[in-house]
């Protein structure tokens, strides 16, 4: 008898340092808003709740304050470490991460996300430039968290390849840009440029 899947909640990790952006990812505007507002107003169309994944020393940030935060308890980690702080909260439920530089996700591209759990640990998209896993818009469930933990355990904190190492379901993008994230100035100019002409959600 097949299990029932475990309530999907909403994670946008927005505790990264920004270095190579040189300003604060969370705040740029790229949809007429901050792009963290954007991200989990995004989720939220998809999940029962929402969080947003932030340092110890960002409680504070006026761009994160106000809305449901889960801080990391892994310092120096990366993603993995929210992921890990998520599932420690609320270990009995699904995780859908999303990086809060990926201003091209779309409704189409959640959905199908969502619409291919099928009980493996991971639901996962690969990227068009290389086949790899896009680990910063996937779903975790509950049966990752141990290798989760494994992971950090031992100091391989790149979520990439603890997707690659487990039980995972690799699905391809809908449309290939949805997962251009946004690291550089350049970058952005060139977001900014795409979605200048199109209407905001």
């Amino acid at each position: 008898m097949t299990q029932p899947l475990a309530p999907l909640y909403g994670l946008v990790l927005a505790g990264g340092a920004s270095r190579r952006m040189g300003q604060d990812k969370a705040a740029l505007a790229l949809h007429g808003r901050p792009q963290l507002d954007w991200a989990c107003d995004t989720l939220a169309r998809h999940c029962e709740r929402v969080f947003v994944s932030i340092r110890a020393d960002q409680q504070n940030d006026p761009v994160r304050r106000g809305r449901p935060v889960i801080v990391d308890v892994h310092d120096g980690a990366g993603p993995i470490a929210g992921i890990a702080a998520a599932q420690a909260a609320h270990p009995d439920s699904a995780w859908l991460v999303l990086a809060c530089d990926l201003p091209f996700v779309d409704d189409a591209a959640i959905s199908h996300l969502i619409g291919c759990r099928d009980g493996r640990p991971v639901v996962a998209y690969a990227s068009s430039h290389d086949g790899l896993p896009e680990p910063l818009c996937a779903i975790y469930e509950p049966g990752s968290r141990a290798g989760v933990l494994s992971a950090i355990a031992s100091g391989r904190n790149c979520p990439r390849k603890f997707i690659i190492g487990t039980g995972v379901a690799l699905l391809l993008q809908p449309d290939p840009a949805a997962l251009d994230n946004v690291n550089t100035p350049e970058d952005l100019q060139r977001a900014r440029g795409h979605l200048g002409g199109s209407p905001n959600p």
